[in-house]
């Protein structure tokens, strides 16, 4: 089914054509939220060595404690559906307030060294994307970035993950449908193994693999922010029976004490101050009720936020 996922050249930013593409990644915003940007400024090569790194140290260091944690569970001979895990070998680097890339055990210095270079390329690209979803927007231009920015700046990490083959896809998922908690979500994800899947007007659509690229969502906080005009959108990944799947997702998201809200430009004159469609927030405390709720529908998230609401001190935060 051809679904005309939204493709982003962003080599036309720079051209005759900037007013199309930036038309592109509006319509991607409101009407997807997600899309997918070639020519994003970072090397083929380096996404090559990236990619080659990370399948290494897979085979090398995850794949058998993988199958060792299937065995112990009995997933192969599993014959009803299980909704309480997920099919994916994971760990996680973080880069912003604080890096410990040089931290995490069992990786090689030359994968340390790639991927910290990945993140700051991918940083880079992230506060870029911030500010064209400004401009679309009527923002001034960094407004998103102040709006992240906590007394520390950003928060911004990677999930490295790989999806094994699965034997029975059709009952254990390799993720859960869910939305993402945070604020931007750019994906590196495998160009022959697909999997994952957004959920547009009712149906499942395929995010199609596509070499180089690189995949874009948007998560809860831009939802916030944007007062609705752009939505988080609920996605999953599908286990295949053949190939492992590689997905390296990097969240940049706000600052664990930034304070949440829409932005005033983007309130409509007849919402009044109490009737507000979204709450405000300290990111932080999002996160808390979203840990235990992931795999559940976001529009009680942002009810249980305004119950507390107004029990949090919301002052402005010094950001010296």
């Amino acid at each position: 089914m051809e679904s005309n996922f939204p493709v982003v050249d962003m080599g036309l930013l720079q051209t005759e054509k900037r007013p199309e593409a930036m038309d592109k990644i509006k319509d991607a915003c409101e009407n997807w939220g997600f899309f997918e940007v070639v020519n994003h400024g970072i090397s083929h090569e380096l996404l090559d060595t990236v990619e080659n790194l990370t399948k290494g140290h897979y085979k090398k260091c995850m794949e058998q404690r993988f199958k060792e944690m299937v065995a112990s569970k009995g997933l192969e001979a599993v014959q009803t559906e299980i909704d309480d895990l997920d099919w994916e070998s994971t760990f996680f680097l973080k880069h912003l307030p604080v890096s410990n890339v040089y931290e995490v055990p069992d990786l090689d210095d030359e994968y340390r060294k790639v991927m910290k270079d990945f993140a700051l390329k991918l940083e880079k690209l992230a506060e870029n994307l911030l500010d064209l979803l400004c401009e679309n927007l009527g923002l001034e231009k960094g407004y998103l970035k102040k709006a992240f920015y906590g007394s520390k700046g950003s928060t911004f990490g990677t999930k490295v993950s790989n999806y094994p083959p699965c034997p029975k896809p059709d009952l254990i998922k390799g993720l859960r449908a869910h939305t993402d908690a945070g604020g931007i979500i750019l994906l590196f994800q495998d160009d022959k193994v697909s999997g994952l899947q957004l959920l547009k007007d009712g149906s499942w659509i395929d995010v199609p693999p596509m070499k180089h690229s690189i995949v874009i969502n948007l998560g809860d906080q831009l939802e916030v922010i944007t007062n609705g005009r752009y939505k988080s959108i609920e996605h999953r990944v599908i286990a295949q029976q053949d190939g492992t799947r590689m997905s390296i997702a990097s969240f940049y998201n706000p600052g664990s004490d930034a304070v949440i809200f829409p932005a005033p430009e983007l309130i409509e004159k007849t919402e009044e101050e109490n009737k507000l469609k979204y709450p405000k927030f300290v990111f932080e405390d999002y996160m808390k009720l979203y840990a235990g709720l992931k795999f559940q529908a976001k529009e009680p998230r942002f009810e249980a936020m305004k119950a507390v609401e107004t029990t949090v001190n919301l002052g402005p935060i010094e950001t010296v």
